[in-house]
């Protein structure tokens, strides 16, 4: 490995943790139980739209990037963070709005743990929906899990492939 090599990995690095310390930042900053109820499906509807758009730019800068892999990498690293986060702060809202959401009271790192485990599909049981609302914002994230990951999955590994073949003078099919 060159020295060109390690500080770009470094450099790759350090943006991730950058994007990852920014987004806990905001997360455990932001006056997310303060929320009305009614606006969690909105503020859950507009976490998502940034999810994807997110996503879409980093699928692009992959297309260009000299190393799309390393892009990619960068990519999954910032875009599944965000998401739980997006979901893990509409649990905040919903067990903070309405009384006997889940099994116990909700702190914002339950919260992100809770996410997780949906993400992971682990379904440790000791935190669970109990209300409608609960079970359906979960219902969702477990479709928008299904649907994100299967796509980052299938669109990252295409970008990277077809820019590698770019690069390396082959046509893309």
């Amino acid at each position: 490995m060159t020295r060109s090599d390690r500080r770009r990995i470094i450099g790759a690095l350090l943006r991730i943790l950058v994007v990852i310390g920014t987004l806990l930042a905001v997360y455990l900053t932001a006056p997310i139980d303060e929320r009305p109820v009614g606006m969690v499906a909105v503020r859950l509807f507009v976490g998502l739209a940034v999810v994807v758009v997110v996503l879409v730019w980093q699928i692009r800068a992959v297309t260009k990037s000299e190393y799309p892999t390393q892009r990619a990498v960068e990519a999954v690293a910032t875009c599944i963070p965000l998401l739980i986060l997006v979901f893990a702060s509409a649990y905040v809202a919903v067990a903070d709005n309405v009384a006997d959401s889940f099994s116990e009271d909700l702190s914002r790192l339950d919260a992100v743990y809770f996410t997780v485990t949906v993400l992971a599909t682990v379904g440790f049981g000791d935190i669970s929906p109990r209300s409608e609302a609960a079970r359906g914002l979960v219902t969702a994230q477990m479709l928008v899990d299904l649907v994100l990951v299967g796509l980052i999955a299938k669109v990252l590994v295409d970008a990277v492939r077809r820019r590698r073949d770019y690069l390396e003078g082959r046509s893309p099919n």
